[in-house]
């Protein structure tokens, strides 16, 4: 736990436990920045990936932000933290007005919502008039059918929402867009024509507004593939994106990262083995390292994780090949010619996770080391966050 006493090396640490590679975090996330300001566009970094004020520091513009959250509860540690400039990028129901409402005001927070319909625009509109509470609200836009949004040529409706809130109190910030489909994407050029497509949709949608005489300040688009695969972000004003900051082998399977760039892991320990199958057991199953099987979907099958030395090099070919809650089978990967590593009961292994979101969401704390000066040595524990 973070409060405990910190163990000087990785193999002084119980497992399963998560670990923080600093150098890698550091050089990704100025990767980005520098990649958006080459571009003219400030990054909103996404927090739900991290859900740490110790990272979120370092992944934000100044010490207020600004940020992205997907929970209320992200929003208050945040905010709590001295985050305040926030999107809540999750559409609004009216039963979380009043949340929202006391975000705002504890904190003095720059809280602002999303929504893609007339009702969800009335709640907020009859909110903030009864509140005397002037929110900010973007409208999110339909890109390319992954999930939410008004679709960027329905004019009427958007002009419906946007006057609902302009004249019923509410601050009609601007629109967003999210490219979820770019993550079943891994072709450079596609992914490129899926950040123009959001690009376009997104100013497309603003245009509209401005064309009725609607406030539309704000522009933003985001997802990691789209952010850094984007040629042209004329219009835009702000990039989201969240799991940049880690990566993770879906995001290697993209193109968007090498193994090298991922800066997260689970530190396991070898509990046995089962020879005639080929198999090393580690004490890293799906409770660990999540049930998330993203790669499967790709065309590198990553199983559980790839499996990686103490300093963070990958074994040859050894992937998590299955899971059960506390057991993690380790086997090298179908096809391939190699024979395991010489393991023993007791040694510890990293494994990289297909999901940084997901396997974060199973551990409280990061265990930090710094691969540029010693990987092996846990420089800090940094507290996270989970829940709504």
């Amino acid at each position: 736990m973070p409060n405990d006493p910190l163990p000087a090396l990785l193999s002084d640490l119980e497992t399963p436990c998560l670990v923080l590679d600093l150098a890698r975090l550091r050089q990704n996330v100025d990767r980005l920045y520098a990649r958006l300001s080459h571009m003219g566009v400030h990054l909103r970094p996404h927090l739900k990936t991290v859900k740490s004020l110790d990272v979120a520091r370092l992944m934000v513009e100044d010490l207020h932000g600004p940020a992205t959250v997907s929970t209320l509860k992200e929003a208050e540690y945040f905010a709590a933290g001295g985050i305040t400039d926030l999107l809540y990028a999750v559409g609004i129901v009216p039963q979380k007005l009043d949340r929202v409402g006391r975000i705002r005001d504890r904190y003095r927070a720059d809280l602002a919502v999303v929504l893609d319909s007339v009702d969800q625009a009335y709640a907020v509109a009859n909110w903030a008039r009864a509140h005397h509470e002037h929110l900010p609200v973007l409208i999110e836009v339909d890109v390319d059918g992954h999930r939410s949004g008004v679709q960027p040529g329905e004019a009427d409706k958007l002009i419906q929402i946007g006057r609902i809130l302009h004249d019923g109190g509410a601050e009609l910030r601007g629109v967003m867009a999210h490219a979820g489909g770019s993550y079943s994407l891994s072709d450079e050029d596609d992914l490129a024509q899926a950040a123009e497509v959001e690009r376009a949709g997104a100013v497309r949608a603003a245009e509209t507004l401005r064309g009725a005489d609607l406030p539309c300040p704000v522009v933003g688009i985001g997802s990691t593939p789209t952010a850094h695969f984007a040629r042209d972000l004329t219009g835009v004003t702000e990039v989201r994106a969240g799991v940049f900051a880690l990566f993770d082998l879906f995001q290697a399977g993209v193109g968007v990262c090498a193994l090298d760039d991922i800066a997260l892991s689970v530190l396991a320990t070898v509990i046995g083995y089962q020879e005639d199958k080929g198999w090393i057991i580690t004490d890293s199953g799906w409770m660990a390292m999540s049930r998330d099987r993203g790669t499967a979907r790709q065309a590198v099958d990553q199983g559980y994780g790839v499996v990686c030395d103490l300093v963070g090099r990958p074994y040859p070919d050894l992937i998590l090949t299955d899971a059960n809650q506390e057991h993690g089978i380790a086997a090298l990967r179908k096809g391939a010619g190699g024979t395991l590593p010489k393991l023993a009961i007791g040694d510890k292994v990293r494994v990289l996770p297909n999901h940084a979101c997901a396997t974060g969401a199973q551990h409280s704390c990061y265990h930090v080391v710094d691969g540029e000066v010693d990987p092996m040595r846990v420089q800090a524990v940094w507290p996270r966050i989970n829940g709504w």
